[in-house]
């Protein structure tokens, strides 16, 4: 019996490794003795500075760092939690949730402010705003519109030009786009009349803020709602080409966090990793880093920053999500 479970599990652990993903890369792999496992939501390009940082410091450490969704983090960390050291994910509620159903490890040694980590177990590392990105040629001549009610009325006003290119997240499919389009509908119901004028359009619905973007550049899509503002300032080569919109009537910004598998097998390295990363963002060693540092509540940012707190949880409950989900549907699909 044993021998038929041990084999199981042999087979799933190759399955998860054999499935797809966004992407995959190794670092340090010919010199280190320990290797950490990191699955998590933010693009390499965006990231690898901070871990070839991090395995400069750390040459006895190699990274293998794969990139998907955030709703497929939560599912394949649920499904194989030894499977992975870190899970980093900007989908803050399914974090919250993991920590919650007790699946990251207590730190004690990781040094954080209280706002930014919960419980010594998740620990937030930037602040990133919710953006509209703006195709400049779509308004050529014409106001850029600075609120979700002037993007409305843009919108009405010549539906010609945007039918068909205004895209946003699939909250069906994407935890960041779900988190995003819950905490915008509790600040104001400007939210839910935005999105029947996005329907009404034909709405592009995407998974992640770099389709978005890539779509964006190339004049597929004239808007984009809700993408993330760091994912567009990276793309410096088509910068000219749109403009990034920090909603002023209520802006919404997440904090991308990080925890470690209770089940890893290196925890004492995936620790080391998690003080690296906080630090890391604080003050980048060479003035590499791609992602937004994390914004001190005492700067003014806490009116627009999500909290890291169990109200997080709220609309992960099934009847919630489904009452949410439905009524979005109605509202954006509308064939």
């Amino acid at each position: 019996m044993r021998y038929f479970i041990a084999l199981a599990l042999s087979f799933l652990s190759h399955a998860v490794w054999a499935q797809d993903w966004e992407d995959r890369q190794t670092f340090n792999e010919a010199d280190a003795t320990t290797s950490l496992r990191i699955i998590s939501s933010t693009d390499t390009d965006l990231f690898a500075p901070l871990i070839e940082a991090f395995v400069a410091e750390n040459p006895d450490v190699a990274i293998d760092y794969l990139v998907t969704e955030t709703a497929d983090i939560d599912r394949r960390f649920r499904n194989m939690p030894d499977a992975f050291d870190i899970a980093i994910s900007s989908a803050m509620d399914l974090q919250f949730k993991l920590t919650n159903d007790g699946y990251a490890l207590e730190l004690q040694n990781v040094s954080h402010p209280a706002w930014a980590q919960w419980r010594q177990s998740l620990f937030a590392f930037t602040s990133e705003p919710a953006a509209i990105v703006i195709n400049r040629a779509a308004f050529d001549g014409l106001p850029i519109p600075r609120t979700r009610q002037e993007l409305i009325e843009a919108l009405r006003a010549r539906p010609e030009v945007f039918r068909g290119r205004v895209g946003t997240y699939d909250v069906r499919q994407s935890g960041l786009g779900y988190l995003f389009a819950t905490q915008d509908a509790r600040a104001s119901e400007t939210f839910w009349r935005l999105m029947e004028v996005m329907g009404g359009l034909d709405v592009q619905l995407y998974c992640c803020s770099g389709e978005m973007i890539d779509d964006l550049t190339d004049g597929t899509i004239a808007v984009a709602y809700n993408v993330l503002g760091s994912y567009a300032e990276a793309r410096t080569e088509s910068r000219n080409a749109f403009e990034i919109v920090l909603p002023s009537d209520f802006p919404t910004t997440m904090m991308r966090t990080a925890f470690v598998s209770k089940a890893s097998a290196e925890p004492a390295a995936a620790e080391r990793f998690i003080q690296f990363l906080v630090t890391y963002q604080s003050n980048p060693i060479d003035g590499t880093r791609l992602l937004p540092s994390l914004q001190d509540r005492d700067s003014g940012t806490e009116r627009a920053t999500i909290a890291l707190e169990p109200a997080l949880m709220t609309f992960l409950d099934a009847l919630k999500r489904n009452k949410f989900t439905s009524e979005w549907e109605n509202a954006l699909i509308q064939n």
